[in-house]
Parts: C-alpha cells; sequence; structure tokens
C-alpha cells in the first residue's frame, strides 16, 4: 500500500513533457499576383509567384521606395495585435525602411526553430532575405538575413526604425538563382544560426526572445521565399 502511495506520488510530482507544435506557411492556395494571406506585408511588394510550378512568395524592391509602408496597413496591424495594433501601426508608417512580411498564424514565438528557404533573383544594392523575429508591439525587432551579393550572414537589431549590428559572419556564400536553407534555432538566449544545413552562427542575447516572427528583406532585392516553418515549444 505504501509502495503503490510512493508511485502514485512521483507521478503527480513529474513535470508536463513540453508539446513541439510546428506550423508551415503554405501558398498552394494562394493567388499567383496577389498579396500573400498567410504572410501579412507590412513593408514592400510582396506577391505570390510560381517557381518550376510551385507557388512561393516574392518580394519586388524595385517596386518599393524606402519609407513606403504596406497597402490597407491598419487592417493588417490589427489582425496582428487586435485592439493593441495603434502603437505598431504608427511603428510601421514611421519607420518603413526595411520590407517584411509577419506569418499571420504564429503568435508568440519564444523558443524552437524557424526554418525558411530563399532565392536570390535580382538586385543591385542588395540581394538579402532572411528570418524576422521577436517583433514587438512598438515595432522593434531582430533579424538574421543572408546575402547573395555579400556573401555574409548577419544578425541585425531594429530598434525605433534604427538598424544595429549585433553579429556578423563573413564567407558564407547564398549565390543568387539558386535555393538555400536558413535556419534559426532559439534556445533562452542562446541562438544558432544556419545556412544549407550547416551551423555558421552562434550568439547569446541580453535578453529571451519574445514576440511575432516573419521574413525580412532590403532594399532593391529580388527574391523569392518558400517553406517557411515554425517549430517551437509550449
Amino acid at each position: 500500500m505504501l509502495r503503490s502511495l510512493f508511485a502514485c506520488a512521483a507521478l503527480v510530482a513529474l513535470p508536463a513533457v513540453a508539446q513541439v507544435v510546428s506550423k508551415t506557411v503554405d501558398f498552394s492556395s494562394e493567388t499567383v499576383g496577389a498579396e500573400p494571406k498567410a504572410m501579412i506585408p507590412m513593408v514592400g511588394n510582396w506577391t505570390i509567384t510560381q517557381d518550376n510550378g510551385r507557388k512561393v512568395l516574392k518580394v519586388d524592391g524595385t517596386k518599393w521606395q524606402e519609407g513606403q509602408s504596406g497597402a490597407n496597413l491598419a487592417d493588417k496591424a490589427r489582425a496582428i495585435y487586435g485592439e493593441r495594433y495603434a502603437e505598431f501601426l504608427d511603428s510601421v508608417k514611421a519607420f518603413a525602411y526595411f520590407p517584411y512580411v509577419v506569418a499571420k498564424e504564429v503568435g508568440d514565438f519564444r523558443e524552437g526553430e524557424i526554418t525558411m528557404r530563399f532565392k536570390a533573383l535580382a538586385g543591385r544594392v542588395d540581394q538579402a532575405g532572411g528570418i524576422l523575429f521577436d517583433l514587438k508591439a512598438n515595432g522593434d525587432y531582430l533579424a538574421m538575413r543572408a546575402n547573395a551579393l555579400e556573401n555574409n550572414l548577419v544578425l541585425w537589431r531594429v530598434v525605433k526604425g534604427k538598424r544595429s549590428s549585433v553579429k556578423w559572419i563573413r564567407n558564407t556564400p547564398t549565390p543568387s538563382g539558386q535555393w538555400h536553407e536558413v535556419k534559426l534555432i532559439v534556445r533562452g538566449r542562446n541562438l544558432e544560426g544556419y545556412l544549407n544545413g550547416k551551423r555558421v552562427m552562434e550568439h547569446t542575447l541580453d535578453q529571451p526572445v519574445s514576440g511575432r516572427v516573419g521574413i525580412w528583406t532590403k532594399a532593391d532585392s529580388v527574391c523569392l521565399f518558400d517553406g517557411f516553418t515554425v517549430a517551437g515549444t509550449r
């Protein structure tokens, strides 16, 4: 009897096992030529296109001017932050310096993995594609991006529209015209960055991340994106 009581107590004391929740953004039902619905464009020109018969997301920086936010911005901000949308809306309007989209169905990402594929097509100034994360209601965020012209992987922090580099990794080529996989792993304050399956970056942040996620790019970049997947724990 006593043994049974101890067994029951041990079972009660067992911690809950973390559940891995995975979400992949699917563009297969989207309309070619239209803005995406699964990813909400906040800044820049984002549309659905096809690549070898597969629907993918395209950003065209040649059709965008710095400072130009997306259409119907108030509705988009409300879709992300509900009644708290006003602060985010004001930030996007004031600091529309870098094109980005936000994953509609991914809420507060704190820990796990974010993976995406990108193909740079063109861009005289930049050919950049990256993962946006830790997006706050005030518009501040982090972004880890690769650049086909610069052959580097950089972790950026953007606060009130001002971008500052957190960490640079050089000699990481991602040639134009080819698909490349970018992956970010977050464990508490520790980050790992991967390119095409190879770990190339490690960094420890000042504080844990908590916020929305999406895709980030820069300037006149023309890139395709696919396979945006978030796997987190809860």
